[in-house]
């Protein structure tokens, strides 16, 4: 069961719904109580320093990118190279978060003192990640899954209410990110309640295809609304770390 934090000093709460930029405001502290306190209310950080260096930035943008139930693609080809992954959750929480910090990246923002961040977030049972496996050699006689392959790709979030705030993915091995997202899919949207909302912040080209789309601020905010009340998914709220199991074929 997720702990709650002491809660924050800062005001996060007022956000102006009609300020045409992307970006709230300046400053403020990666404290748990602010990081929740600031999802709750439909913002997000990211440095505005080069590679994500301070100041801290609160995010909330003018056109969201979503994936809502129902909305969700997965091409033919990914269903055929899904066979060779595993994917668990919260196996390798600081791992998945060090991919994504790859230093190599384009773009990367994400600094030890977000990584730490995110760390405790995660010790207090609101931060969660997907990790996808390599098989390497596959599995044993009997069918079982070794699992002792290398991790390919992964994603990490943070997950209140029936809000998941997808924070960043990466992949190693060609399709894994994908996979990690649809493994997402099924374990949060597994009770069918159409207000659960994915967030992934901002839209991209690759996003679109598989099923993200834009929404304005207030609907986000009405959305975000709608999903608070909800219960965190059974595997992130009552039981440790375990394999997920695979996607469906």
């Amino acid at each position: 069961m997720p702990v709650e934090p002491p809660p924050t000093e800062w005001n996060l709460g007022d956000q102006d719904q009609h300020l045409p930029q992307d970006l709230i405001a300046v400053g403020a502290d990666l404290a748990p109580g602010t990081l929740l306190a600031a999802y709750r209310s439909g913002l997000f950080p990211m440095g505005i320093g080069d590679d994500g260096r301070p100041p801290i930035g609160w995010w909330s943008p003018v056109r969201r990118g979503v994936l809502l139930p129902g909305d969700h693609r997965v091409p033919r080809s990914l269903r055929r190279s899904r066979r060779r992954f595993r994917v668990s959750t919260d196996e390798a929480f600081d791992e998945v978060v060090a991919g994504c910090a790859d230093p190599g990246r384009d773009g990367r923002w994400i600094t030890r003192d977000v990584a730490r961040a995110y760390a405790r977030l995660h010790d207090l049972g609101w931060a969660h990640s997907i990790e996808v496996w390599d098989e390497g050699e596959g599995t044993g006689e009997t069918g079982e899954t070794r699992g002792t392959g290398e991790l390919v790709g992964g994603l990490y979030g943070v997950c209140t209410g029936g809000l998941f705030a997808g924070e960043s993915m990466f992949h190693r091995a060609t399709d894994a990110s994908k996979v990690a997202l649809w493994a997402l899919v099924e374990l949060f949207f597994a009770d069918g309640d159409p207000r659960r909302l994915i967030d992934v912040q901002w839209q991209t080209d690759h996003l679109r295809t598989l099923g993200v789309r834009e929404i304005g601020r207030r609907d986000y905010l009405q959305r975000l609304s709608a999903a608070q009340p909800l219960a965190i998914p059974p595997v992130w709220r009552d039981e440790p770390a375990r394999g997920v199991g695979p996607a469906p074929a």
